[in-house]
């Protein structure tokens, strides 16, 4: 749920108001300097009256001293409640992004993310803090100059009070071509980001393709589009700013002249003149900074419409109020003639149907885009059905809490995500708080991993690079078997998840699969090697299902299994040699 930035405000306004109070007794002390110097010319310097001397510099210590101790209270208050803000919103923000569905992934990149997670909310982190203290004092503090100034000399006081609204109007004027700017800054900032991290994530892709030219251009190109819009920017302050410069430097030049004939006239005092010339200068810094904080505060706001057009993104996939707790879950899974499309996308699986009871196996094949992944998205929730019921021990999961649902299975998938951390902690992912090390070795073990862990010179406490770099990719693959069977869920789901192992390795991993009977599994895979065993196979084709059966019954077919079997065993007339490899997991011929 998004908080707006004054209901922020409201849960630190006791900070906000102690920094304001000291920012008040500052400003308030800084103004009694001039009164101070006004006594000490007409009263000591003019009137000759030294007995009054000591207590009017005692006054300017104390005021010193005074604008010390309030200047560091008022800033470091401010800068407090800002980092704290800045914090929570920031926290906010990542919990809002982790909660929205799968969907929102699909057409948001990275990059934009980043953006918004650190860079806008550093910008409005500025703007709470830093800005918001300047924007308040300047405010307070000209009020006040102007109330001193018009109880010295009313008419001497109008010519500031024209120079402040000039400013203003210059100071508007400039922060309302910078808003549109600012926006488009936070866009291409969001979209340099996401090229950066593309390139460096698949550097090695890059590399391989010998693209360096072409991305390094790419890059460059949005580059040039961030400088650019700087340099609008930079313009626009150069346009506006020379005119706040001009007025901040006459003002004290006409207020001597004006001052002077008055003093010459004897309207006011020479210490009077004084006074105003100190005014004056303390005038000109709130007009100087206008320029700047206008700048800041512009791109605050936009950086603030960015938050908001995220936390517009509303989650797809919900929980119902009071969703069905499971006791315990079995594993049994029922598929009732379900469908699923995303959004502006063919079908990507029609009338889906199946059952597996809790322990036993089923196989799902298909050529690449015949909607296996799916299967497995729907079944997370990652997505929802468009047409049909999916039930986990005979509930439906849309009646299921989100947490149970997920905690409850066990995923390999077919592109593995490893953290950059030890490989211990890495394994221990699904369930850190219960998970120990000797669950840790026997999952690595089942997985056939430990043998190359082992070696590594901190073994399990090995640090591996971002997303695993460093390992094969069968290395990977093995690790994140031993993070799925460490979990020990109800329902384990391998997603091709042994492409990239060789056949011995992955006919030890069978042999750990089937030793799990309490388990029910979903085996994606291309080779007949990885479902021959299960006690269903489906045949998926265009996301429909077009076999289903055991090993031997879809072989009798001689259909779309009977196809791929043959491309990877040759003719299953030679049953002897094809089982035989099929039980140590190899392939013959023209082999996959």
């Amino acid at each position: 749920m998004r908080k707006k930035l004054s209901t922020y405000i409201r849960e630190y306004r006791w900070s906000y108001l102690f920094a304001i109070a000291s920012l008040i007794i500052s400003v308030s002390l800084d103004m009694l300097a001039p009164i101070l110097t006004m006594h000490i010319i007409d009263d000591v310097i003019l009137g000759g009256n030294i007995t009054v001397l000591p207590y009017l510099l005692g006054g300017i210590l104390i005021v010193g001293v005074g604008r010390c101790i309030f200047q560091y209270t008022k800033e470091y208050t401010f800068d407090k409640v800002g980092s704290a803000i800045a914090s929570d919103m920031r926290k906010n923000l990542f919990d809002h992004i982790q909660s929205l569905s799968s969907s929102f992934f699909d057409k948001t990149n990275t990059g934009e993310l980043m953006a918004r997670v650190k860079d806008d909310i550093d910008r409005i982190w500025n703007t709470l803090s830093y800005v918001s203290m300047l924007i308040i004092e300047v405010i307070f503090h000209t009020c006040v100059v102007l109330f001193c100034m018009y109880r010295l000399h009313a008419a001497l006081a109008v010519l500031p009070t024209i120079a402040m609204i000039l400013s203003a109007f210059i100071a508007v004027s400039m922060e309302r071509h910078l808003g549109s700017i600012y926006e488009d800054i936070s866009e291409e900032n969001a979209v340099l980001n996401t090229v950066a991290e593309e390139n460096i994530a698949g550097v090695r892709t890059v590399k391989a393709f010998a693209r360096e030219k072409f991305e390094i251009q790419k890059f460059l190109s949005h580059n040039q589009r961030y400088y650019e819009l700087n340099m609008k920017q930079s313009k626009v302050f150069v346009r506006y700013y020379p005119y706040l410069q001009i007025i901040t430097k006459l003002l004290p030049m006409l207020m001597l002249l004006l001052g002077g004939r008055l003093v010459m006239e004897g309207t006011i005092t020479l210490g009077v003149l004084g006074a105003f010339l100190e005014y004056s200068n303390n005038i000109i810094w709130p007009m100087e900074m206008l320029g700047w904080l206008s700048n800041d505060f512009s791109a605050g706001i936009a950086s603030n419409k960015k938050l908001v057009k995220i936390y517009e993104q509303k989650p797809v996939i919900t929980e119902v109020e009071s969703p069905v707790i499971l006791d315990s879950v079995q594993g049994r899974i029922e598929f009732s003639h379900v469908s699923f499309h995303k959004e502006d996308m063919h079908e990507i699986l029609h009338d889906i149907t199946f059952e597996a009871a809790p322990g036993s196996t089923i196989g799902i094949m298909g050529a690449t885009g015949a909607g296996k992944t799916s299967v497995v998205q729907l079944l997370q929730r990652l997505y929802d059905a468009t047409d049909g019921h999916i039930l986990l021990d005979g509930i439906d999961i849309r009646q299921l809490s989100l947490k149970q649902l997920r905690s409850s299975i066990s995923l390999v998938m077919q592109d593995v995500f490893l953290f950059s951390d030890t490989i211990n902690e890495n394994v221990k992912l699904g369930k850190k708080e219960y998970i120990d090390e000797a669950i840790v070795r026997k999952a690595s073990k089942d997985a056939q991993a430990s043998s190359f862990i082992e070696r590594m010179p901190d073994a399990y406490e090995t640090v591996i690079g971002e997303r695993g770099v460093g390992l094969s990719g069968g290395q990977k693959q093995r690790i994140s078997i031993a993070r799925a069977l460490a979990k020990h869920t109800p329902v384990l789901i391998m997603d091709d998840s042994t492409s990239a192992l060789d056949m011995e390795t992955e006919h030890e991993i069978q042999r750990t699969l089937n030793a799990l009977p309490d388990t029910t599994k979903l085996i994606i895979a291309h080779r007949i090697s990885a479902v021959r065993h299960a006690d269903q196979i489906l045949v998926l084709e265009n996301g429909a299902i077009a076999e289903r059966g055991t090993h031997d019954e879809l072989l009798a077919r001689k259909g779309l299994y009977y196809a791929t079997y043959v491309s990877q065993y040759g003719n299953p007339s030679d049953t002897l040699i094809a089982d035989a490899m099929l039980e140590k997991g190899g392939t013959c011929h023209n082999g996959n």
